[in-house]
């Protein structure tokens, strides 16, 4: 029976004997065009134009085709040491101007192919998708212009794709679907938005764009305020539920414009909608609110859900609190991801912040602990470790503690590598539990809490705990 080796040679000729087709050239330019990576790196700048599941599948992408080519080319091709096919009898039209020196197996171009199409189609499937054909052009254009076998074609798209599917282990991929809620009957349908009172921040988002114009083309007969140096949302909403106008409140703008519009909704006991305008929009994400007509929809129909409210110290939030580094690695982080990546970013961030940033001994709902981060989380969030994403449920009743030790032997060098491995909730430096009340006291003097992206005022004693829900228009399938 003949060995895998020779059907490989055998296909590889075979292929190598097809008729001269106007396919030939197209192939050559393919293949030659995809040097290097090249090919992937310019769909990549392009992708990477637009934000959300493009941005995030091309800087997934790129990053994997940078992972699988340095495993391919440093690692795999040496081990094998398979040479090239022999060339003397492909026919010279089909021929690449510079023949690759390299090893053969697995392909490289194949790999880098199979890495990028696999981490776009992670986040975007519909771009991936479109763009397999292209990557499987890429790998057989390898074989028709002579310069791999078959064999190690396939091999390449194998190893290129389970190292983009490896990725979901640093960077798990958002689900598509939202957390987990409760139903809500209290929330007014408004046609045209009649009767909503909506304080939009425009410092909030991308520069060019404005929120206030979307808001008026999708809910026309809503109260639009914008937000000024002497009024912020606070103030705007609270005059609009005191003088009785407003039959439910809105707010354009980011996590901390929503928590304290949440706070104004929940003090007057009207419903809340929320449009995502924000640089990140983590609460309107998770409750499956990504455009203005999302919000726009539910409005006009009266459809709502109720989400958990948590408190520290009297001022209610809707994501996450935090004492210790953790604020300022989260702001470092984000300046970073455009470049990096979000995985590398955090690790770079928590690199930066560690090595500044002083212990802080606190008790912790009775145990006494030295920490560089304490996260308290609105419900639990997933993953576990240092970057929690999302939260599958908004209704549990608990707070999500997470805090990483400071008193251990190389804490610091610890923390950083645990994040860059990706294995930080898996340590003893990492500690977690959940609780319906938590106490925070501070034997390091005052400190600061910070809550939905916004600082808070310091003290030495801090009480969380969860408030009444509120009822966020929304409309879900589920």
């Amino acid at each position: 029976m003949p060995s895998p080796r020779l059907w490989d040679a055998r296909l590889h000729a075979f292929i190598g004997g097809l008729p001269m087709t106007p396919a030939d050239r197209w192939l050559r330019r393919l293949s030659t065009f995809a040097n290097h990576g090249r090919l992937w790196l310019v769909l990549g700048v392009l992708l990477g134009v637009r934000k959300g599941p493009l941005r995030r599948g091309a800087v997934r992408g790129i990053g994997s085709m940078a992972c699988s080519s340095a495993l391919v080319n440093l690692l795999l091709k040496r081990f094998f040491g398979r040479v090239r096919p022999d060339l003397e009898n492909l026919q010279s039209h089909r021929r690449l101007r510079r023949e690759p020196g390299s090893l053969s197996f697995p392909s490289g171009h194949s790999s880098s192919a199979a890495a990028f199409v696999t981490g776009l189609a992670m986040e975007s499937p519909l771009a991936g998708g479109a763009l397999a054909p292209v990557a499987l052009g890429v790998a057989y254009s390898r074989v028709h212009v002579g310069v791999h076998y078959p064999g190690d074609v396939v091999a390449g798209l194998a190893v290129g794709g389970a190292v983009a599917a490896a990725t979901q282990h640093w960077w798990p991929v958002r689900p598509k679907e939202p957390a987990r809620v409760r139903d809500a009957s209290d929330a007014p349908a408004l046609p045209g938005g009649e009767g909503l009172v909506v304080a939009v921040n425009p410092r909030s988002g991308p520069d060019d764009y404005d929120p206030a114009a979307d808001i008026r083309r999708v809910l026309p007969r809503a109260e639009v305020l914008q937000l000024t140096g002497e009024a912020g949302v606070a103030e705007l909403l609270g005059e609009a539920a005191d003088s009785g106008r407003a039959k439910a409140l809105g707010v354009a703008g980011g996590d901390g414009s929503v928590a304290a519009a949440a706070a104004v909704a929940i003090e007057h006991g009207l419903p809340l909608a929320v449009i995502a305008a924000g640089t990140l929009n983590h609460f309107a994400r998770d409750v499956g609110l990504e455009t203005p007509q999302d919000t726009a929809d539910a409005v006009v129909s009266g459809q709502a859900v109720k989400v958990d409210v948590a408190d520290v110290n009297g001022t209610p939030f809707l994501n996450t609190s935090s004492i210790g580094a953790y604020p300022e690695m989260v702001r470092r982080r984000d300046q970073l991801s455009g470049r990096m990546g979000k995985w590398l970013a955090l690790t770079v961030a928590a690199a930066q912040v560690l090595r500044q940033q002083a212990p802080v001994s606190l008790v912790v709902n009775g145990q006494p602990l030295s920490v560089w981060i304490v996260f308290i989380g609105n419900c639990l969030y997933t993953p576990r470790g240092l970057s929690p994403a999302w939260r599958p449920r908004l209704e549990d009743g608990l707070l999500d503690v997470q805090y990483l030790r400071a008193d251990l032997r190389f804490g610091r060098t610890r923390a950083v590598l645990a994040t860059l491995l990706g294995v930080s909730e898996h340590t003893r430096s990492y500690g977690h539990f959940a609780a319906e009340e938590v106490r925070v006291v501070s034997r390091s003097g005052p400190k600061q809490v910070a809550y939905d992206g916004e600082m808070g005022e310091k003290a030495t004693e801090f009480r969380f705990s969860k408030r009444a829900p509120l009822s966020v228009y929304c409309c879900r399938t589920d």
